[in-house]
């Protein structure tokens, strides 16, 4: 091999040993390929030499053996692997090699090798080996170091829970989970504060099935505190095991539609109809959750309860008001001429929820009054709906609103003008047909 595509190689070695990534291992077994292909680069270099039968290759020299084309030379390679632990990784890309020698041989190495690991090497070895597993016969690696991590010590588990690779991270949650390592406690703390959602449900389940009565609520605590609508909504569906139904009522008016949701059948199996009590809090005057008017149109009657959601579009708070025309969209009880004049709405949230609202019926609204707010309100959320609308309706109107925001101060609505206007004319003569389904 050339001496500077040598060094090259070298280079990219100390690079993957160095480094945190799984990819860097399967990037180096590319490189010595494409370095090493057939009829463009001399052999790999040799793992025997004649001249001097007491020489051993260098760790270089035993990871370009590894990964050359010559099955013979990987083959023999694997025999130096024994002595040079920080080759292992390479050793795992091996086990899925397409030549059963070769993946026979690395598999005894690797099985041989486990048992003296480390937990941080064992955990890089095992992120090499779940990015390989999806190749043919990849899966070998990872069976042999998922088995070990499930009959092995804990504290290898354990160890794995805080890895830096996302599926080593998983997997040692969900063998820790099997083997009953984690208390629910900790799973508790984990699922609430974990940024994984993958994590995140499997301790929150875990936690589900740890809860047997009222004793083992206490648990739940963290789950029904979480930021994370998913967790909060595992905690409420835990509260019907630990006999505390009553305690979901307040996440009823919760911000996740799926929090809420299972406030609603934790309250039903109870026997208590979460309706009444919507009603009475979308009654409450200046003291409405933020999130009632989302809760009573998810259950609602829209005889009975769209004259409500329509007294709210006027309540003193923006959540509020947003979440009762978010309630007439699902009741399909949106109207044009009282929503029209939300468009001016000081919140930003109102005016996403009316926009959306009112984007079926874009071609039929007044034309002039969105082109005058698109081009002059004084809020960009204001300007921004009234294009959006403008947009959805096409025509000459859209055209000039789209022109007249080219260079608005507001860089967001600057950004959106440009798109829709497309490449920059040059003149009026020039402008582009706008996309009816621009803004969408």
């Amino acid at each position: 091999m050339p001496t500077s595509a040598f060094d090259d190689l070298a280079d990219q070695l100390a690079r993957a040993l160095t480094g945190t990534h799984a990819h860097a291992w399967t990037d180096f077994d590319e490189a010595v390929r494409a370095e090493l292909r057939w009829g463009r680069s001399v052999p790999p270099v040799p793992t025997r030499f004649p001249g001097d039968p007491d020489r051993r290759p260098t760790a270089v020299e035993t990871a370009v053996a590894l990964c050359g084309p010559d099955g013979r030379a990987r083959e023999a390679a694997l025999s130096f692997a024994h002595g040079l632990p920080e080759l292992l990784p390479l050793v795992v890309v091996r086990c899925a090699d397409w030549a059963g020698p070769v993946r026979e041989r690395a598999r005894s190495v690797l099985r041989a090798e486990l048992p003296g690991l480390p937990p941080e090497a064992f955990g890089d070895l095992l992120a090499v080996a779940l990015l390989i597993a999806g190749r043919l016969r990849g899966d070998a690696a990872r069976e042999l170091l998922a088995g070990s991590l499930r009959e092995g010590p804990a504290s290898r588990v354990t160890a794995l829970l805080g890895h830096g690779d996302r599926r080593v991270r998983r997997l040692a949650h969900r063998i820790g989970v099997e083997r009953g390592l984690l208390s629910p406690s900790w799973l508790a703390e984990t699922a609430a504060t974990d940024p994984d959602v993958v994590v995140q449900d499997l301790c929150a389940n875990a936690v589900l099935a740890a809860v047997r009565d009222a004793a083992d609520g206490a648990v739940l605590g963290p789950l029904l505190r979480s930021r994370k609508g998913r967790v909060r909504a595992a905690g409420v569906t835990g509260l019907r095991r630990a006999g505390r139904a009553a305690e979901a009522e307040p996440f009823l008016y919760d911000r996740s539609a799926m929090v809420r949701a299972c406030a609603r059948w934790v309250l039903r199996q109870a026997g208590t109809d979460p309706l009444p009590l919507y009603r009475a809090a979308c009654a409450a005057g200046t003291g409405v959750p933020d999130d009632a008017p989302y809760g009573l149109a998810e259950c609602g009657e829209r005889a009975v309860d769209v004259p409500v959601l329509w007294v709210l579009t006027g309540h003193e708070r923006a959540r509020v008001r947003a979440g009762a025309v978010a309630g007439l969209r699902r009741f399909d009880a949106a109207r044009v001429e009282p929503l029209v004049p939300l468009l001016d709405d000081g919140s930003a949230r109102v005016v996403r929820e009316v926009v959306t609202a009112l984007l079926p019926w874009a071609g039929r609204l007044p034309a002039d009054g969105l082109l005058r707010r698109a081009t002059t309100a004084p809020a960009p959320h204001v300007r921004g709906g009234a294009l959006r609308l403008l947009t959805e309706a096409g025509g000459a109107p859209a055209r000039e609103a789209v022109r007249a925001l080219l260079d608005d101060p507001d860089p967001k609505l600057r950004a959106r003008a440009r798109r829709a206007w497309g490449e920059a004319p040059s003149s009026a003569r020039d402008v582009p047909k706008v996309r009816s389904g621009w803004g969408r």
